[in-house]
């Protein structure tokens, strides 16, 4: 039964919400003018890690050196391993890969009593596979600060004195890969990686492992790309040539991991930033943010939004 137009006249009034009302909720309105007093967060750029992510300058290691990457490195790895363990620790530095794990204690699991008496190679494993939706912060690093995650892995590798270091990443990131090993290559003919980096007496390499999605068990040793390989222990099946499926735990990749060997797999921003909180001091890093969630971070900006980007704030 259709209800009469008096019936219609009772019903309250609704106010339909405009267009531009509309909008404001998930960017800004059309033509509205721009604010005089509007702020963008209290982080200065000159706190700044990564000083390139808008690609003002050349990915090269010339650039990066401007940018303050690869200063006095050579000191920095004499400083030692408990030396640098102590300074990420105090620096609140958390793992930014999502689970939030504090970095200092977890690369600290690599430097068990009597580790010197091992004879196994001890491997650090970056993940950059990068699988959650919506996120893009790691590839941004790897395509335009590559040099930062470079340094960041002979640093963290020197605090757990790791041997190698493998940068685990999806094939669909191509670009990103090529400019990464670009950067790698850079490194190596400078002296910065291999035999005594940077004259230091400390030897250490630097493997970038690329794959794609596993569509079978016949693909299993490309997996780079499945949303499984972000569990560490899947990825490191997949670097090992297997399907990448979790293992149960004890043991844990600080005891048996790559190849049986001591590991510790942790994420792309958690490396990248830590040369410059050893240069800049654990205090600095630990005077942004809140407690128990120290320092700065990247997020990405995608959606309904005018401008998708990657920006760093506290």
């Amino acid at each position: 039964m259709i209800p009469s137009r008096s019936c219609l006249r009772r019903l309250p009034s609704v106010r339909t919400p405009s267009i531009q009302s509309l909008r404001r909720l998930a960017t800004a309105a059309p033509n509205e003018p721009a604010s005089t007093s509007r702020t963008y967060g209290g982080l200065r750029d000159r706190d700044r890690i990564f000083q390139n992510i808008y690609s003002r300058l050349p990915v090269t290691l010339a650039s990066a050196k401007k940018m303050g990457d690869w200063h006095r490195t050579k000191d920095i790895l004499l400083k030692g391993d408990s030396w640098l363990i102590n300074e990420i620790k105090a620096s609140g530095l958390r793992g930014r890969g999502g689970a939030g794990f504090p970095s200092g204690l977890k690369f600290s699991f690599m430097n068990k009593p009597g580790w010197e008496k091992d004879p196994r190679p001890r491997y650090l494993v970056i993940n950059a596979d990068e699988g959650e939706p919506g996120t893009c912060k790691d590839r941004e690093i790897m395509r335009k600060d590559p040099h930062k995650l470079v340094e960041g892995c002979l640093v963290v590798g020197r605090s757990m004195n790791a041997t190698a270091c493998y940068i685990y990443i999806r094939g669909e990131f191509y670009e990103e890969a090529m400019v990464l090993q670009n950067a790698i290559n850079e490194a190596y003919k400078e002296g910065y990686l291999g035999k005594n980096c940077c004259g230091s007496g400390y030897s250490f390499d630097i493997y970038v492992h690329r794959g794609y999605h596993a569509l079978s068990v016949r693909d299993a040793n490309d997996s780079a790309g499945a949303y499984i390989c972000g569990e560490e222990t899947s990825l490191i099946e997949s670097l090992e040539g297997k399907q990448g499926k979790p293992r149960l735990k004890p043991p844990f990749p600080a005891d048996v991991g790559l190849f049986g060997c001591p590991t510790t797999v942790t994420n792309v921003e958690t490396v990248a930033v830590v040369p410059t909180i050893i240069r800049r001091g654990a205090k600095w890093f630990a005077g942004f943010g809140r407690e128990r969630n120290q320092g700065v971070k990247l997020y990405c900006i995608s959606g309904h939004v005018n401008n998708p980007c990657t920006v760093e704030g506290l």
